[in-house]
Order: structure tokens, then sequence, then C-alpha cells
């Protein structure tokens, strides 16, 4: 799989949806991958845990989980995705532009939909990118830990990133998702909080980054450009599981948004999710 072309063609396919969109059509956040939402899914004995798919910044649940949601649904899960973080003003396909104090009272909206659905006790959460902070605030403030069992975090940044300004967040994330260029810089309230030492990081890792209780496995690429250093994603943490990219395959240069499109990764993530099925990562 040529995870460059893909990314490129949902790049392009991002870029044609936003121009065509007409006002009047339902929004593209009630929508997800084929698969994903099924609210009449009921879980199995074999995946007993619903799945909640947190996007990044500039994503969506029907972009950025445009690979790993089928694959999910596809291994028997029941996964689900939101939408969240859309202020006024942004494209309605592109999310995570609210502080994320904002848009965690939406996850935890969801999760507890989802619970409710689905009758299950708790859910794992698969994030990506600002994916992995703003639930992080679920989990401290909202009382999120006691319905979280297993945290996926794919490129996560719980120290933060050294990228000096929102300008240049936003300018290297549009190198990859075009339509993220249509986003002025005052409309992305989480852009600064996702920087190193900002009054959000600052305050969400006051006591640690780690959430007792819960099961974090972190997954890294050395070729991040969006967190620097990628390193920010190590947490140092008894209940934690760090893994890098490069470290398992070698010659997979996949970067920030690509990992998310990655088999490899979806195979580290599946193998996350339930380590009693696990199965080696074939590079």
């Amino acid at each position: 799989m040529r995870i460059r072309g893909v990314l490129a063609a949902l790049a392009a396919l991002l870029a044609v949806t936003a121009a065509a969109t007409p006002a009047t059509a339902q929004p593209a956040a009630a929508a997800a991958p084929s698969g994903v939402n099924d609210w009449s899914c009921q879980p199995s004995a074999e995946h007993p845990t619903p799945v909640v798919l947190v996007h990044g910044l500039g994503g969506a649940a029907t972009t950025n989980w445009a690979y790993l949601g089928p694959v999910l649904a596809g291994q028997g899960y029941c996964a689900f995705a939101l939408t969240y973080g859309l202020p006024p003003g942004v494209p309605q396909i592109t999310g995570g532009f609210a502080p994320m104090e904002e848009s965690a009272p939406e996850l935890a909206d969801f999760v507890d939909r989802v619970l409710a659905a689905t009758g299950a006790e708790k859910v794992d959460l698969v994030g990506h990118s600002e994916g992995t902070v703003m639930p992080q605030y679920y989990l401290k403030f909202l009382g999120g830990a006691e319905k979280v069992q297993r945290y996926v975090a794919i490129t996560p940044l719980y120290d933060g990133t050294t990228l000096q300004n929102t300008s240049e967040l936003l300018d290297r994330l549009a190198e990859e998702l075009p339509v993220v260029g249509q986003v002025p810089d005052e409309l992305c309230g989480s852009c600064r909080q996702l920087f190193k030492d900002s009054e959000f990081m600052t305050k969400l890792n006051a006591d640690g980054a780690a959430v007792p209780g819960i099961e974090y496995t972190t997954i890294m690429t050395k070729y991040d450009q969006l967190v620097t250093p990628y390193t920010s994603g190590h947490l140092d943490a008894p209940n934690a599981t760090n893994i890098v990219l490069q470290d398992v395959c070698p010659q997979d240069f996949s970067e920030h948004v690509a990992v998310a499109f990655n088999p490899h990764v979806g195979r580290m993530v599946l193998n996350a999710l339930d380590p009693a099925g696990a199965q080696p990562v074939r590079c």
C-alpha cells in the first residue's frame, strides 16, 4: 500500500468536498465511514467494549477514520466516531478548532450516548493527534476515567509540540490537508493549547500525564512533522505501552497524518484493543 498516494487522494477529496458541499446539505459531522456509527450495534463476546474514535486537528469522523473505522467494524467491533470542535466559519468537514475544554463535553456526551446504545459499561478510545490530548481533559476533569478502559493514542503529544506559533502549525497541517488553509488563526482556539508549556498543557499535566486505571498504548513516528519532538508522545507510566513505528517497521516513513491510514499502525491498534488476540505486525 502506498501511504502517500492514499493520503494525496484523501487531501484532494477534502478540497473537492469543501468546495462542492452546499450549505443546505446534511452536515458532515453527522456522517461516518462505512460500518461506523451503527447505533444498533451490540458488542460481541469477542469484542465486548465499543470503540470511540477521536479525530485530530483539521480532521473529522468521515476523513480521519476513513481507513481505520471500516477496519475496526470489519473485525467485529462496535465503532463510533464524532466530529467535535466546529466553531462558526470553519468548514464542517474539519473539526478540532474550538478550545479543547469546550470540545471535551462533546466527547463526554458522545461516550454517554454510545454506552446507552450498546449497554456497555466502558468504552475504549482511539485518538489521533489532538484526539490524544482533548480526551485527557475528559478523563481528568469530566469524570471520563470511570467510563474508559483502554486508550490507544496515535501520534500523541502529552508534552505538547515545540512549533512556534499557530500559523506554523496550521501551515504544516495544510500541506497534508489543503482545506485547513481556509481556517484563520483566530478561529483555532485549540492550536495555542497544543504548544509545549501552554497554560492548557500545564494544567492538564499538573499531576502527570497518565490517568491511573487507564490502559494506554501510544504509537509514535520518528517522521512526525507536527508533533516535535516526536518523543512528546512517550508516556512514562506503569500503565502505558510506548511504540515507535520505525522500531517495528524500520522502512516505514509515514508521518503525522499518514499513520492514520497505515496498515502497520492498524494492526498495532487492533493488538492494543485485544491483547489476547494480538498478531504480528507484518512490515
